[in-house]
């Protein structure tokens, strides 16, 4: 519960601090190359997002004995400027508008964060599923990540299939032509 409300009012405060929740002006030049969207694209969409990453223990690919603690997915809800819900986000990746209509993706590129948080992405948008927000969706940014890195704890033979959640927060910025 508290750790929930504790989410909730992230997100709340992260909301508060965009211009609104259909636009938000994105400085492309100052971002990290790999994750700057193509020359043209504007902005349609922008929401904080604000969930958790699920991992699992594991033993490491083609290295017996050892184990790692790898992905599984996320799961988070997404934000308008409003503090309402506008949306969902979930393995896929996809991201899933309140209308319905949906967009899914692969990704393009990844640039470091600040330490402790997941990376920057840029996503390549696949035609959006549904009528609505999504329609015209061709890139999304996740950008200003805090958490969602892998556990700390340990993760051996003894915690094998040992699933995690870590709590993180992401914008996720929507563009289209």
């Amino acid at each position: 519960m508290t750790k929930t409300l504790s989410m909730l009012g992230a997100a709340a405060v992260l909301s508060a601090c965009a211009s609104s929740p259909m636009m938000m002006k994105v400085d492309n030049a100052s971002l990290p190359e790999p994750v700057r969207v193509p020359a043209g694209q504007k902005v349609m969409m922008a929401t904080t997002g604000v969930g958790e990453i699920t991992y699992e223990c594991r033993e490491k690919k083609d290295m017996a004995g050892q184990h790692e603690w790898a992905f599984v997915g996320p799961v988070a809800t997404l934000y308008g400027v409003d503090r309402q819900a506008v949306g969902k986000y979930y393995a896929g990746p996809t991201w899933e508008a309140g209308d319905g209509s949906k967009v899914s993706g692969k990704q393009v590129a990844v640039a470091p964060a600040t330490p402790g948080s997941i990376p920057l992405q840029l996503v390549k948008a696949d035609p959006a599923m549904g009528a609505g927000a999504m329609t015209g969706v061709s890139y999304i940014q996740r950008l200003n990540t805090k958490g969602g890195v892998a556990p700390a704890m340990g993760c051996d033979a003894m915690s094998k299939g040992k699933r995690q959640q870590v709590a993180y927060e992401a914008d996720y910025v929507f563009y289209g032509m």
